[in-house]
């Protein structure tokens, strides 16, 4: 496996990610942010945001697979939320592991979560995007 995810001490462990991916693989893949279309282009999950986030990592899923690759390559996730509060963490928490049921995967790669006024269309609540390498 080409990355290997650790929490260095000095550094706070969170349950949901570790700190720290360390990448020896010779492919990068850039999977383009993506948000909760289906492959027809439709919206899902209109005004819920557990089940774009779903929608989002499954897509994600895809890119990785289409490259040759899972989320086990991944090395780096970065979620954007509109309109972000900490209030909404359960939902945001309940998508992934939705998602992570299907896909199989334990989503552990450091992530960055960052609020936004908006996204592309007014619909989309969260956008996902991924760097991962393969060998």
């Amino acid at each position: 496996m080409a990355i290997t995810l650790a929490n260095p001490s000095g550094l706070p462990t969170i349950p949901v990610y570790r700190q720290v991916a360390i990448a020896t693989g010779a492919k990068l893949v850039f999977v383009a942010g993506q948000v909760s279309w289906d492959a027809d282009g439709v919206t899902v999950g209109e005004g819920d945001l557990a089940a774009q986030v779903e929608q989002c990592y499954l897509n994600v899923g895809t890119a990785l697979a289409e490259a040759g690759g899972s989320f086990a390559d991944v090395a780096k996730l970065t979620v954007y939320v509109v309109d972000w509060t900490p209030d909404k963490m359960p939902m945001l928490l309940e998508g992934i592991e939705r998602a992570a049921g299907k896909l199989g995967f334990t989503p552990v790669a450091p992530a960055t979560l960052i609020g936004v006024a908006a996204l592309d269309v007014p619909d989309h609540l969260v956008e996902v995007e991924a760097t991962a390498v393969l060998d």
